[in-house]
Parts: structure tokens; sequence; C-alpha cells
């Protein structure tokens, strides 16, 4: 099986430039990219046939096969009953994730109309989650049999011990994140 070009450039190029910025002398303290999980949920008012043609949406998406996620409690307001299918899930290791971290920063995000860059918060772990509100945004998707709009939320897991290192691992590697003067504020609570 070939190496992924992402994983050739994080062994070859990430590594010894994150060693050298952070002032690592072991190898193994260098941040690396441990999953992805991408999770798109949808209403209860969805039927069968758009459950099957999401799930199979985020197959051909990932690479491997989706689970179905279903309602743990029944909720009245929200037409919900346990049981219920109520979203899809995958979690992507190895070599799909990085052919998929690979087609998200080099075709996808760019190729969003008005694209300025994603937002550079983190969550306080070095983790990123990236919400995308319309997932036919990957040329795996095919337009045309799709019937509605579904998001996509995108957790990238990191093993980095703070936002900083986990900023600077994804940057390295390509994400195209704002400039800090293009931040929208944040509103205070």
């Amino acid at each position: 099986m070939k190496t992924p070009e992402l994983k050739k450039d994080y062994t070859e190029k990430v590594v010894p430039a994150l060693m050298k910025k952070l002032g690592y002398t072991n190898i193994h303290q260098v941040p690396k990219i441990e999953k992805i999980v991408l999770n798109s949920s949808f209403g209860a008012e969805m039927d069968k046939n758009g459950i099957v043609d999401l799930r199979n949406d985020i197959a051909n998406l990932a690479g491997q096969s989706a689970v179905i996620v279903k309602a743990k409690v029944s909720v009245s307001n929200f037409k919900l009953r346990e049981g219920m299918p109520v979203g899809v899930k995958v979690t992507l290791r190895g070599n799909q994730m990085w052919e998929f971290l690979y087609r998200m920063i080099a075709i996808s995000l760019p190729n969003i109309r008005d694209f300025r860059g994603v937002r550079t918060k983190l969550d306080g772990h070095g983790n990123y989650s990236l919400g995308v509100t319309d997932h036919s945004i990957f040329p795996e998707i095919n337009v045309e049999r799709q019937r509605v709009n579904v998001g996509l939320d995108i957790c990238i897991t990191t093993t980095a011990n703070t936002d900083d290192e986990g900023r600077e691992l994804l940057q390295l590697l390509g994400m195209p994140f704002r400039k800090r003067s293009e931040e929208p504020a944040q509103q205070a609570a």
C-alpha cells in the first residue's frame, strides 16, 4: 500500500519543523493526529431513503462504512422516539485518515465560494472541530442525487497538549486558517 502524500510530508517536513520550533528533544514528544471523526445528524423528519443516501455519502467520503446513530431517549417536542436514527458517523485512522485530511485541505475547503480560511479556535487540548454547512463541497458527493443539504462535523483529534501545539501542527500540515485580524470578535457571555 502506498503511503499518503500528507503522511510523507508529516514525517519528512512537519516533525523536524515542530521539533525545532517547539524545542522537542525526542521524536515521540511531537504531536500527531490520532483520528478524524465525521459526524452528520438530521431531523426526525428524514425518510429511510434519505438516511441510506446520507450513510452512502459519508461512506464515500471516508472510504469505509459509516454507522447509523440512534436516539437514546425520547423527546416529544422534537417528535423523536428512542431508537430512531438521528445521525451517521465514521471514525478514520491510519492511511484513510491522511487521505481524507489531504482531500479536505487541498481540494474541498479552497473550493468553497468566498472562502477566507477556517477559524483558529481549538478546544483547549489541541483538538480541532470544523463544521461544514453543506457536505456537497467534497467531490465524492453526487449533487444530482442529493435531496437535501446536510451539514457535516469534522473533529480532528491530536496528541498535542496545548492549543498552540495543535494549531502549529495543523498549520504546518496546510490547514487554511484565517489570519487573526479576520477572526470574528468573541461575544461576552
